[in-house]
């Protein structure tokens, strides 16, 4: 009997590790909303009461999911409020509605600045010659578990919802991250999605880059899409949830493989803007589409 009880308790032992994450998830999954986090819910994500049931419902799980799983830091004096916890929360998991997947699983830290803040940098340039200096930042996502955000940015972002969206910016380069490389290509499930995605978001990608070198401002990508792939998907996220009538309208390619992606269709959940806005794509000379492709092309923006 002695030997039995042992063993059970070393069992329990073994496992609790396992089980009590579950346990403990298990009940603040259970329990409501409170009103105030209710309220903040709907204060930093307007288009809250224009979900269905069901999406509200879905909304309400990743975010009570990831208040209990996420550890916020306040930074340079900033008090962390519920309030703030939820307005992130919130935004972030809009990119998970209707997807079979993990609220964020390699993220364990947000980071949480007054305002935009100053990030060390460095530049190798000719002969190896290594530059330090520093960069203001709104907001960055890091592969080791880690987002940083300016609350100002995130607060302007979601009381405005004009496209410009630090949040929904940065988780969504933690999405991008989870294929193993930060290179516009997210995990897309088969190699017909990632040779759907080369196509179109390529000739995009190409297109914003010469609009922003022609300094071209009739896109509704912001022009810092254009650094790079992944911070094109980065920017035409921010776009797709918070100007879908005009990226659909515009981009409407890109649109679809957004709307694919995400398994969502925001123009329900915003009115239709009264400005009409040019379908035409930008018009660029066959030489100029060329996109640079990341080092790694693996699952990324390479010629299928």
């Amino acid at each position: 009997m002695d030997a039995l009880l042992g063993l059970t308790l070393v069992a329990l032992a073994v496992a609790a590790p396992f089980l009590y994450p579950r346990l403990t998830l298990r009940r603040a999954l259970a329990r409501p909303l409170p009103p105030a986090a209710l309220a903040a819910l709907r204060r930093y994500v307007p288009i809250h009461d224009r979900l269905d049931a069901g999406l509200q419902q879905q909304l309400h799980r990743l975010v009570k999911q990831f208040l209990h799983q996420k550890k916020f830091v306040g930074c340079a004096g900033l008090d962390v409020t519920d309030e703030m916890r939820v307005a992130i929360a919130g935004q972030a998991c809009l990119l998970l509605l209707n997807r079979t997947t993990g609220v964020y699983p390699s993220l364990r830290t947000i980071l949480l600045y007054p305002g935009a803040f100053a990030a060390a940098r460095q530049d190798v340039g000719p002969g190896g010659v290594v530059t330090h200096f520093r960069q203001t930042m709104l907001g960055e996502s890091w592969q080791d578990g880690r987002v940083v955000l300016s609350w100002d940015d995130t607060e302007r972002g979601a009381l405005s919802w004009d496209g410009q969206n630090v949040v929904l910016h940065e988780f969504a380069h933690q999405l991008d991250s989870e294929s193993g490389n930060t290179n516009g290509a997210p995990y897309l499930g088969s190699r017909e999605n990632y040779r759907n995605w080369a196509e179109v978001l390529s000739r995009d990608y190409a297109h914003l880059r010469r609009a922003a070198w022609l300094g071209s401002q009739d896109s509704v990508l912001d022009h810092y899409g254009a650094t790079s792939p992944a911070e094109f998907f980065a920017v035409a996220t921010e776009s797709f949830f918070g100007k879908p009538w005009q990226l659909a309208q515009r981009h409407p390619a890109l649109y679809e493989e957004l709307s694919k992606f995400y398994r969502v269709d925001p123009r329900g959940w915003l009115d239709e803007p009264p400005a009409a806005i040019d379908p035409e794509p930008l018009a660029v000379p066959p030489a100029a589409v060329a996109p640079v492709l990341p080092a790694n092309r693996s699952f990324a923006w390479a010629n299928w």
